[in-house]
């Protein structure tokens, strides 16, 4: 699977999040999938339902047809459109959108409390999630961060992040949500030394 980033765009956002953790007493962690979820089930049960719908036409305009004859090609029906509906870009856009907001919902917050768990004693964190595939964007901060953060600033940064990916800029979309996440951490938790 290919990054949507090249080398220079990783390095730009791998430095802009060391930067923020060297100039802050806080984690922040940057998590961008392709897509939340493999949704595996939609071309299977969209594949059946149409194969068995082809089914039923065929047998409404040719009874005479053997029933070996029809079960064939529902079999081909079936079999085809589950290939094609298991391209991915094809796949997303058969899952309704809530189910796919659902899906990277979860998957963003089981990343925020894997990244919980891997450093217990980091109390401050926040996690920029982005899932391409779903086009979600969320930022979950810690309960402490959260509320420390002028009302409406979450959404802000997502709502400007989401006006730079619609540009084509996904990265200097990513950059600036960095950085104004970072501005609240260097505000509300900065580094020791600084303190």
């Amino acid at each position: 699977m290919a990054s949507p980033f090249t080398r220079e765009e990783h390095q730009r956002i791998d430095a802009a999040v060391s930067a923020i953790e060297r100039d802050t007493s806080a984690d922040l962690c940057v998590v961008v999938t392709r897509a939340s979820d493999r949704y595996s089930m939609f071309p299977l049960v969209y594949a059946a339902l149409t194969a068995i719908l082809v089914g039923t036409v065929v047998s409404l305009i040719r009874p005479a047809m053997p029933g070996r004859i029809v079960i064939l090609i529902e079999l081909t029906v079936a079999i085809a459109l589950t290939l094609i509906l298991d391209w991915l870009p094809i796949r997303l856009l058969i899952v309704p959108r809530r189910v796919k907001h659902a899906r990277a919902q979860q998957l963003a917050h089981r990343e925020f409390n894997a990244h919980e768990l891997a450093k217990p004693e980091q109390p401050h964190r926040i996690l920029l999630f982005v899932s391409t595939g779903e086009r979600y964007v969320e930022i979950i901060a810690d309960h402490q961060t959260h509320a420390l953060a002028p009302d409406g600033a979450w959404k802000k940064i997502v709502d400007r992040f989401l006006t730079t990916v619609k540009a084509g800029r996904v990265a200097d979309g990513i950059l600036d949500a960095i950085a104004a996440c970072g501005a609240i951490l260097k505000t509300h938790h900065p580094a020791a030394s600084a303190s």
